[in-house]
């Protein structure tokens, strides 16, 4: 009896510690269960999971180290030693935020000092006057970039996975709260907060386990485009720089924003419409539309429209910065083409440019109203935005 209560103690411990980060990770069919509230559930009773387990296997333990025959002694050592083994790995190894780390100091420089290449994808911020670029490179890795622009705290995050970039207020409930980064789930970071332990999905903010379940962050308007872009549109705009510290972590990401990753979870498929293809993701209210980044590169421009939501998007010259907005002025819907490098309403033959400023024309000074707009992985977009359309070319 002794002997079964032994194994079956250890067993259960080895199960726990490995079921724990498995539900929580990228592995093997993982990411693909709604496991979500029996991984909550595990998290955050571990200690008392492990306490009870400990109290089990106790009493066998001692018995037999201090009076039991040499081969149980061996064995009884030899699971404590394979349990330590496993408890280290899964919890000081494998661990989502033993895995990839905060910035231990955040500078930012300026244009005339900046070290980040100009041809980079950023996650730009305005708050105010002051704007800030956030590289996707560097965020990519931490997952979350806690920040203030003109005295608002703001917390940038980035999934790879996904290709998720979002910016949301920290603050729940009145109180600035800190997260960390705590795994997955469907494949999408997810945060846990410091003081009621629930849990954050990163391409919604939205709790999805805990006490603050059912709770939004807000987002905080941003826009994905390449520095030199940035920079255009905000002169005296400050950027992230990196810290020395995770330099080799970085150079790891050097591809990621050209879509060369090779790894198997943040690869690109070039093809369209397939789990990794690039799409372009609009959500207004409760409609949601997508938009294939094959079509958008080919065409530089689509032109459409949701429930009482015209809409414009148009892709740079570099065929990685995307603007979206609104194409109604005055309640009237405006129509563009593109002519060479020049685009054109065709209600007044007004001439635009790709921040959706008019520069020519009777409508010379008026600016589109711009709308947010997400470059992400297909099965992202789609997973967490299930009624979401396909925008479909006529």
């Amino acid at each position: 009896m002794k002997k079964s209560i032994l194994y079956i103690g250890f067993a259960c411990l080895i199960l726990f510690e490995c079921v724990r980060v498995y539900l929580i990770m990228p592995m093997p069919g993982s990411q693909r269960n709604n496991s979500i509230e029996l991984a909550y559930f595990l998290g955050s009773n571990k200690n008392i999971i492990r306490i009870i387990a400990y109290l089990l296997i106790l009493y066998p333990f001692y018995t037999y180290i201090r009076s039991g025959k040499k081969k149980d002694k061996i064995i009884s050592i030899g699971l404590l030693v394979l349990y330590l083994i496993i408890f280290y790995v899964f919890t000081f190894i494998m661990e989502a935020d033993k895995m990839f780390y905060q910035p231990t100091k955040t500078y930012f420089f300026d244009a005339t000092r900046n070290q980040i290449p100009v041809n980079k994808l950023v996650i730009g911020v305005s708050v105010g006057e002051v704007s800030k670029a956030y590289p996707i490179q560097l965020i990519g890795y931490h997952h979350q970039v806690r920040d203030s622009i003109n005295e608002v705290p703001i917390m940038v995050t980035y999934c790879t996975v996904c290709r998720t970039g979002r910016v949301y207020s920290p603050i729940v409930n009145d109180k600035l709260e800190t997260f960390r980064l705590v795994g997955m789930d469907h494949f999408n970071a997810m945060f846990e907060d410091a003081t009621t332990k629930s849990w954050w999905r990163q391409s919604t903010g939205e709790c999805i386990a805990g006490p603050l379940k059912g709770y939004q962050l807000t987002e905080i308007t941003s826009e994905q485009v390449r520095l030199s872009v940035w920079f255009r549109q905000h002169q005296n705009s400050f950027v992230l720089q990196p810290d020395e510290k995770f330099t080799e972590k970085f150079e790891k990401m050097d591809v990621y924003d050209r879509g060369k990753s090779k790894g198997e979870l943040t690869k690109r498929d070039s093809l369209s419409w397939k789990e990794k293809s690039w799409v372009l993701g609009i959500q207004n209210n409760l409609n949601a539309k997508t938009y294939d980044w094959n079509l958008l590169a080919k065409d530089r421009m689509i032109q459409d429209s949701m429930p009482n939501f015209p809409l414009l998007i148009l892709l740079e010259n570099d065929t990685a910065s995307f603007h979206s907005f609104n194409r109604s002025i005055n309640h009237v819907s405006y129509f563009f083409e593109k002519k060479a490098d020049s685009i054109i309403d065709l209600n007044t033959g007004s001439l635009w440019n790709y921040d959706g400023i008019c520069l020519e024309g009777k409508l010379k000074g008026t600016s589109l109203q711009r709308i947010d707009s997400y470059q992400e992985f297909l099965h992202s977009w789609e997973f967490f935005h299930p009624k979401s359309e396909r925008y479909l070319k006529r």
